[in-house]
């Protein structure tokens, strides 16, 4: 039996704003733009990985939690506790400066970390860490 990661999420209180984020400064692409009972769901990907989604949701994706439940979710995000997300790329240095001149708020600039990557991290528009990592070489 053959397992493999098709989709994971992350939380964005505004989606265009995250779409400015993950498009245009990440270079990832658009596959789905689909709203339901007037939530929105944004699916974006590496080019170079066609099976491997992001989907980018609300704070809380179900129509039938509670407004406090809703409330204490965009809290959690506006904090940055949700959990980040890790993306592998071929030149750290390059994407940190990609990305920082694009104004997006530097966690750590890029370094060699003890456990085998060159790394750096961001918050995305919505507060979430991102981390970039390089293998090193």
């Amino acid at each position: 039996m053959d397992i493999k990661l098709s989709d994971t999420f992350i939380a964005v209180d505004d989606h265009d704003k995250a779409l400015a984020f993950y498009r245009d400064v990440l270079g990832l692409e658009v596959r789905n733009d689909v709203g339901f009972e007037g939530m929105r769901w944004v699916t974006v990907g590496s080019a170079s990985q066609p099976d491997v989604n992001i989907v980018l949701e609300p704070p809380l994706a179900d129509p039938n939690a509670s407004a406090a439940d809703r409330q204490a979710m965009a809290e959690l995000l506006a904090k940055g506790l949700l959990r980040g997300v890790i993306f592998r790329t071929d030149d750290v240095d390059a994407l940190f400066e990609r990305v920082r001149a694009a104004g997006a708020d530097v966690l750590q600039e890029p370094m060699d970390q003890p456990y085998g990557v060159r790394d750096c991290a961001f918050r995305d528009p919505s507060g979430n860490m991102l981390r970039f990592n390089q293998a090193r070489k």
